[in-house]
């Protein structure tokens, strides 16, 4: 390789460092409202960056952080091997790990608290039964709650300290939380305020229990179809793997950068992405939309 390109990659990434360095150092900016009419997929993404919990992050800082991580990739690559064809395809493979990592990281906090919610809306109804006001009652829950919860309902109890107005606080909590679940609680909460009623208890308590087979079916559901899917990943990753292990030899970086290589890896991209999305498509369950946004 030459050694002026590889001065101008190593500068390069130096720069990013240090640019990344820099940004750490900056207070983040409290996270704002969805505004209306946003594109329907950056509503999805940052719902789905509130479930994993990085409530912080837009849509357009998780675009960024792709980039980034692509780049980085493509740069580490063609520095070991001098291929622009290799760098380019783990370039686009790294370019969706963050994406990838977010979802993840969202579907498993959704399972985990899939499964804590009867618990909150057991403590939740308790404390209405032992007479606490809501707002005391949810603010109760930053404490007691579970303990995977806590720092959620911590996000109520600040709110409403600071401004004393318990619909602005359930609206914060319901965006923060940015779930189906939260959305129904929330919203039968806000109607207890605002009109009054005596059936608060039995119905969290009936909710509890819809609840918890709710979980408990979609539990079952998961465990049979888990090994299936995690195979099906495993044998999308595989050739990618055999193919970072193969860049170590000098004759398969020359093969894989000649033009019928290059061929060859857009193929393999291309049948990967789409076997992934077909895999992803059979074996999803159905999740519930939040129709109470």
């Amino acid at each position: 390789m030459d050694l002026s390109v590889r001065a101008l990659l190593v500068g390069l990434l130096g720069g990013l460092g240090l640019f990344s360095i820099w940004w750490s150092t900056w207070t983040p900016r409290p996270a704002k409202p969805p505004e209306a009419g946003q594109p329907p997929w950056t509503t999805r993404v940052e719902d789905t960056l509130r479930q994993a919990g990085v409530p912080r992050m837009h849509a357009s800082g998780l675009i960024g952080t792709c980039g980034a991580s692509g780049f980085v990739a493509a740069a580490g690559v063609f520095l070991a091997t001098g291929s622009a064809t290799l760098a380019c395809c783990f370039g686009l493979i790294a370019s969706a790990a963050p994406a990838y990592f977010v979802r993840a990281r969202a579907r498993s906090r959704r399972i985990a608290v899939r499964e804590l919610w009867p618990e909150a809306i057991d403590h939740l109804a308790g404390a209405v039964r032992a007479g606490l006001s809501l707002p005391e009652a949810l603010t109760a829950l930053a404490e007691r709650g579970p303990a995977e919860m806590r720092a959620d309902f911590a996000v109520f109890a600040a709110e409403y300290r600071a401004t004393g107005r318990f619909v602005v606080a359930l609206d914060v909590l319901k965006r923060h939380l940015a779930d189906p679940t939260a959305d129904r609680v929330v919203e039968a909460l806000r109607l207890t305020r605002e009109v009054g009623g005596t059936d608060l208890g039995s119905m969290l308590r009936t909710l509890s229990a819809f609840l918890r087979e709710d979980a408990r079916t979609r539990a079952e559901l998961e465990a049979r179809q888990s090994w299936t899917v995690n195979g099906a990943k495993l044998a999308v990753a595989a050739p990618w793997i055999v193919l970072a292990m193969l860049c170590t030899r000098p004759e398969a970086v020359a093969a894989y950068s000649s033009r019928g290589g290059a061929l060859l890896l857009g193929t393999g991209l291309g049948v990967s992405f789409v076997a992934y999305r077909v895999m992803r498509r059979i074996g999803r369950l159905p999740d519930e939309p939040r129709v109470l946004r």
